[in-house]
Order: C-alpha cells, then sequence, then structure tokens
C-alpha cells in the first residue's frame, strides 16, 4: 500500500456509536480488510457524576454521534464503512471524507506517544510542563494504560496530590 493510513470521523446516528463501531470491527473481520481499515474507536472520558449525594465514575463519549476510524481510504473501505447501519455519512464536504491532520489527532488524544518512563513509585522528580512547571514531588502511583503518574507536590506549606501525564515529569539526578 503506497497510501498510509489516516483517521476519518464517521457521523452515526445519535445512541448507535458502539453498535457501529461493533459493526465495522465485524465487517473488517468477516472481509479480512485488517490492512485497509485498521482501528476504529469512541473517543470517552471518565468523569465523576454526582446523584442522589452519591459520587461514581462514569464513562461519557466525547463526541456524541461520531465514531474515529483509522484506515486506508479506498472505494471498497469507503463502501463497506458507509454501508454499515446506523452510519450516516463521512465528515466532509459532499461526499469526501477529510482525514483529520496530524495536530487534530495528537489534540483529540487518539494516539498515545511512548514514553520511556525512567522513574518509580517513591521517585523525587521535577514537573516539567504544565501549571506546575519547577515544583518537586514524590512519585505516588504510575498508570500506564491512562498514561498519567499521581505526584505529591508540597504548596504553599501542605502536601498536595496531583495527576499529571508521564511526559509532564522526570527524574531528579
Amino acid at each position: 500500500m503506497s497510501e498510509a493510513a489516516k483517521w476519518y470521523v464517521v457521523h452515526t446516528y445519535s445512541g448507535y456509536e458502539n453498535k457501529v463501531a461493533t459493526n465495522i470491527q465485524k465487517a473488517v473481520d468477516n472481509r479480512n480488510l485488517h490492512d485497509l481499515i485498521q482501528e476504529v474507536m469512541i473517543p470517552t472520558e471518565t468523569v465523576v457524576e454526582v446523584k442522589d449525594n452519591k459520587e461514581r465514575e462514569i464513562e461519557r463519549k466525547i463526541f456524541p454521534s461520531y465514531v474515529l476510524v483509522k484506515m486506508v481510504m479506498t472505494d471498497d473501505s469507503w463502501y463497506v464503512v458507509r454501508n454499515i447501519r446506523g452510519v450516516t455519512g463521512f465528515v466532509g464536504p459532499g461526499s469526501k471524507p477529510v482525514p483529520l491532520t496530524d495536530e487534530e489527532v495528537a489534540a483529540l488524544g487518539v494516539t498515545k506517544k511512548q514514553i520511556e518512563v525512567n522513574y518509580s513509585v517513591g521517585d523525587s522528580v521535577q514537573v516539567i510542563s504544565g501549571h506546575l512547571d519547577g515544583f518537586i514531588g514524590t512519585v505516588e502511583a504510575i498508570d500506564r494504560d491512562k498514561y498519567s503518574v499521581k505526584v505529591t507536590v508540597s504548596m504553599f506549606g501542605r502536601e498536595t496530590s496531583v495527576e499529571l501525564e508521564l511526559d509532564q515529569v522526570k527524574a531528579l539526578d
């Protein structure tokens, strides 16, 4: 394949996002199109919802009615995705799908770059970006799946626990 796979946005009926993503994946498996349609995802975020004085974490869709598909755009791949039940079309002018730019993909957090973590729980680290730039703290927990690290820093004479991205801190020498 000469063309690299790009991320495209597929519009769906409201509430059909999971069904569409599952059906696209089934079509890819059944027709052996893994080289054309590589990844299907629904961007979600975890939020804390307070209901009846009880806190609970729920997963919420960031873009309701949209599914992201990483694919090589060919007539076949376009046809397969476009004809999944619940899909209303690709995002783009007319019938021409427009891929997301690298900047848009990075801003959405769709792809995570690999970060080499050279610190562990209990190590002292320095914050190198963000609001706490320059602060020094101690690593409490590392979550590679969520791409985050929990650090305790001393602010205004108090120990405060903050959650940062893995690349926002570096180990102290």
